[in-house]
Order: C-alpha cells, then sequence, then structure tokens
C-alpha cells in the first residue's frame, strides 16, 4: 500500500479519457445527462484531468464539453483537438468556462500514419507541430501535444518534434502507443531516449497513453512511469477503441498494492472505483467482464476448496487486496418485498450506487414491483434493476405491455404497446418464435434498417424466478451500438434490450464524425 511518505516527484497524474476515447468504442454512445453524470463521478474519484469530448466532432461534443466545464469541481478539464486551427479555436471555446482548461492537440508522426492517412511530408508535420500548439497557447497555458502512432515514429524525427512543441508551449508531451503495439521493455526505453536526449524534455510532463490490442496497456504504462512518464491516460474498465485502453483502475490499485515496486502515487480515490465502473457499464451497456481485475464480479470471490479454506484461516492467503479497498462490500441476502426504502438506499450505497432523490423513488418503486414477483432478491438483481434505470432515464421509446403466444402449434405472435415520445402505440406481428415475434412488433412501430448482430441471454441469479438479462447490438450504416435489459420475463428483457440499442441509434444519427478523428 502507500506509504506515509509522498514525494511530489513522484506523484502520477490521472488523465481520464473515458469521456473521449471510451466512447469511441463501437456501441460506446452516451447522452449527454449521461456525460455529465460520469464527469461528476469522475471529478468527485479524483482524477486530476478529465478529458471530456472532441468538441469539433458534433454540437453535442462540444455542449458536453462545456457543460462539464461549467460544473467541474476539482478537475483539469480537457478538450481534443487535431492540429488544424478550427479544432483548436472549438476546443478553446469549449472549455473557456473552466476554473482549469487544457487543449490536447496532436498529429500523427509515425512514416505509415504520416503517408497514407495525413498524405504529408514530415517537414510539413513538423510545421503543423508548431503552429498548432502556438494557437493552442492562445486559449489556455494548459496545453498538452500528442505524436499519435508515437510508438512507431522515428526517433530522430521523433525527438524534434517533442522539443519543437515544447519550445512552442506544450506542457504536457504525450508519447502514445497508438495500435495497442509496444511491450513494456520497449516503451520503457522510448521515454528513457526521449527525456535523455530532447533538450529542454524537463520543462514538461511526459505522458503515457497505451491500447490494449496486445494486453498490454497496464504494463506499458506502468514501464512508462518508470521510466519518468508522471501522467497515465486511461479509462474506466479500460473502455475504448478496438480492444480499448488503459483500465484506470488496474493502474491507480497496482501503485498502491505494488507500491514496494512501483513507488508512486495518484490523488485518486480508490474506493470509488467499483460506483465508477458499474456507472460507466450501466451508461454504455458494456458489461464488465466478470474476470475483470479489481471491479469485476468475480474479482473476490473464490470458489475452489482449497483457496476457500485459505480465505477462512486469512484472507490474504488468496486477496492481495481488500474488497472494502476498491469499494466492494460483502453483504448478505437480506433484500425482500417487506424491505423499506431506508432499507434499500442503504443496500445501493453498499452495492457502490449513488442516485438522485427521483432515480432512487423510481428504483424503489421497480424493485418492490420485483420483490412480488420473486422469492429471492440478491445483489445482483439490484445491480441488474438499477443499471438498467440508468441506462434508459433519457429513452424515448419505452415498452409498456408484452402479450407473447408461444408454442409447438405457432405462427408465435406478439402484441405490443410502446410508449414512443408520450404517445402510446400497439400492434401485434408474427414471426419464427417469439423473439423474433417481439423484434418484428418493433419493427412495425418504430420503422428501421438496424440489423441484430448479437442476441446474448443470461440469468443474472440463480432459480427459475431469476431474471434474466439480454444484451443486443444493432448496427446501421457504420453505427454500432449496444443495449442491455433485465426482466424476469425473458422476452420483456428482449423487447427493453431491443429498445434501448434503437434509442442509442436515435441518439446517434444525430451526430458526426469528421475524417480522421480517432485520436491518440
Amino acid at each position: 500500500m502507500t506509504t506515509p511518505a509522498q514525494s511530489e516527484k513522484d506523484r502520477v497524474v490521472i488523465f481520464d479519457t473515458t469521456l473521449r476515447d471510451g466512447e469511441q468504442s463501437p456501441g460506446a454512445t452516451m447522452t449527454h445527462e449521461e456525460k455529465l453524470q460520469v464527469a461528476e463521478v469522475l471529478d468527485d474519484l479524483g482524477v486530476d484531468i478529465i478529458e471530456a469530448g472532441f468538441p469539433i466532432a458534433s454540437e453535442g461534443d462540444f455542449l458536453a464539453v462545456n457543460e462539464i466545464a461549467k460544473r467541474s469541481k476539482r478537475a483539469v478539464i480537457c478538450g481534443l483537438a487535431r492540429a488544424a486551427h478550427k479544432d483548436i479555436d472549438r476546443a478553446g471555446e469549449a472549455i473557456r468556462p473552466a476554473p482549469r482548461g487544457r487543449i490536447h492537440t496532436f498529429i500523427s508522426t509515425s512514416p505509415v500514419h504520416m503517408k497514407w492517412k495525413l498524405q504529408m511530408e514530415p517537414s510539413q508535420v513538423y510545421e503543423m507541430v508548431i503552429s498548432s500548439v502556438t494557437r493552442a497557447r492562445n486559449y489556455t497555458d494548459d496545453v498538452e501535444w500528442s505524436c499519435e502512432d508515437g510508438t512507431r515514429t522515428e526517433h530522430d524525427f521523433l525527438c524534434r518534434c517533442v522539443e519543437a512543441a515544447i519550445k512552442a508551449g506544450a506542457t504536457t508531451i504525450n508519447i502514445p502507443d497508438t495500435v495497442g503495439y509496444t511491450v513494456p521493455d520497449e516503451y520503457f526505453a522510448l521515454f528513457q531516449m526521449v527525456r535523455e536526449r530532447v533538450p529542454n524534455s524537463d520543462k514538461a510532463r511526459f505522458s503515457v497513453h497505451c491500447h490494449d490490442d496486445l494486453g498490454l496497456s497496464v504494463a506499458n504504462s506502468l514501464a512508462g512511469v518508470r521510466a519518468g512518464a508522471r501522467q497515465i491516460e486511461c479509462t474506466v474498465n479500460g473502455i475504448g477503441e478496438r480492444a480499448g485502453n488503459t483500465a484506470l483502475e488496474e493502474v491507480v490499485m497496482a501503485m498502491k498494492v505494488r507500491n514496494d515496486v512501483l513507488p508512486f502515487w495518484t490523488g485518486v480515490d480508490a474506493t470509488m472505483l467499483t460506483r465508477a465502473s458499474k456507472l460507466v457499464s450501466a451508461v454504455t451497456s458494456f458489461p464488465v467482464q466478470y474476470n475483470k481485475a479489481i471491479v469485476g464480479r468475480n474479482a473476490f470471490a473464490h470458489e475452489s476448496g482449497i483457496h476457500q479454506d485459505g480465505m477462512l484461516k486469512h484472507c490474504q492467503t488468496y486477496e492481495i487486496m481488500t474488497p472494502e479497498s476498491v469499494g466492494v462490500k460483502q453483504t448478505a441476502l437480506v433484500m425482500g418485498k417487506h424491505s423499506g426504502r431506508h432499507a434499500f438506499v442503504h443496500k445501493l450505497e453498499e452495492l457502490g450506487y449513488q442516485l438522485g432523490d427521483n432515480q432512487i423513488e423510481d428504483a424503489f418503486v421497480r424493485f418492490k414491483a420485483l420483490a412480488d414477483r420473486k422469492k429471492h432478491v440478491y445483489d445482483e438483481d439490484i445491480e441488474a434493476l438499477v443499471d438498467e434505470e440508468i441506462a434508459t432515464a433519457h429513452d424515448r421509446i419505452r415498452v409498456l405491455s408484452l402479450t407473447v403466444i408461444a408454442g409447438t402449434m405457432g405462427p408465435q405472435s406478439a402484441t405490443l404497446t410502446l410508449d414512443i415520445d408520450g404517445r402510446h402505440e400497439t400492434t401485434q406481428a408474427t414471426g419464427n418464435g417469439p423473439v423474433d415475434a417481439t423484434f418484428n412488433a418493433i419493427k412495425r412501430l418504430v420503422p428501421h434498417e438496424a440489423m441484430l448482430e448479437l442476441y446474448q441471454v443470461h440469468a443474472v441469479t440463480e432459480g427459475t424466478d431469476a431474471q434474466a438479462e439480454v444484451s443486443v447490438r444493432l448496427s446501421e450504416n457504420d453505427k454500432t451500438v449496444t443495449a442491455k435489459g433485465a426482466d424476469p420475463d425473458t422476452l420483456v428483457a428482449s423487447a427493453k434490450a431491443y429498445l434501448g440499442a434503437l434509442n442509442k441509434l436515435i441518439t446517434k444519427r444525430a451526430r458526426t464524425k469528421p475524417e480522421a478523428m480517432v485520436g491518440p
């Protein structure tokens, strides 16, 4: 764990890009309100910088960054910008209300990116490094510069660009492993080389930004810190482009638990990690894998007899950190139809949720309805119920009623009533099975061309009365969205999940991406 004496030179700044790089993960679109929720939790969590979005990408992104900038309590609010002046100007405008704002500008520096993506000569890229940083300094003295695809950049050119960026006024230099290509020893040597060769390297903080294409993002990030970097760019649950980004919760806990070999510290309140994980999972509909380090359902579960025996004798036999240290409570099954509102709120807090009064009231009503239908209400049932409530809070289309006729005599049919922007509409449809009939009914009421790419069902808990949790992935043109629905009735859960995805598509249709927007 962290030592009592914490030197400032060993302080690692946490730069969270869940709302930017995380949201670029296919299917992870968040609404405006959801972004504000996540930003508030990140601020409370103690991250140092929140990269709130890419202001030039869309009006929605601009408004989100601007509103988060207005609401920031502690964190620096950052907007991403390509090297183009219009990008930088838009980012500067977006972060203006923040007590502390940052512009993060980037340009590709690797031979393959310069030749094929930018179609520019190195000399042109070099000039754009200088002009972009100089432009950003007109808006803030906190400017970060990134060399996209830095780990595949020629060393001489990389050093020239870093030196120029610092000379132009960049205070943070990020060398990202954009495509998840490097390995720890190589990344360590890269930072050592740049810091030694660049004459003005002591005038900037160096940053790591790693992707998980080879499953090495956390190891690479920590290698960069060991080599002198003092900022880690990461996301909650490791969500992000392709295989994802460095997981915030993993690097934070690695430095806490193994402070003997990683003698660094952060300002993150680790007891809020589970809460942040649950919120991000709920708003993106990206389930956290059961065996995910730190925040996965099985992270503190022990099934084998040997492990259980060891745990009963002493918890440190098989646990290197306590569940409480990351905000997980070991709770008994005590909730049922006779449980009151106070007990329910207490249970939510134990599970890592902090909801507003209206959200609590809605969740409590749904809990009581669920408790009337189930013999036992498990923690996992409550989590599924609350996660769905968070994810669907701003949906334009909702299920009001569903009746399905199924069995061997077919054809199977579904009668469905939806609330569509306040209007109640009903239809009946048949299909090749009850799920197909239900989805056909939805298509009648909400015409669309989206393709169903994934339909997955699993039981939240054990027993024949267990809630079903359904995951649905829809694609439309180049847009992909994922959503979850939970209900003791599998068909109702299916309808909720499908509509959740449609609601996200509706949101996403209004958003556009500028070309080559990916970023570090």
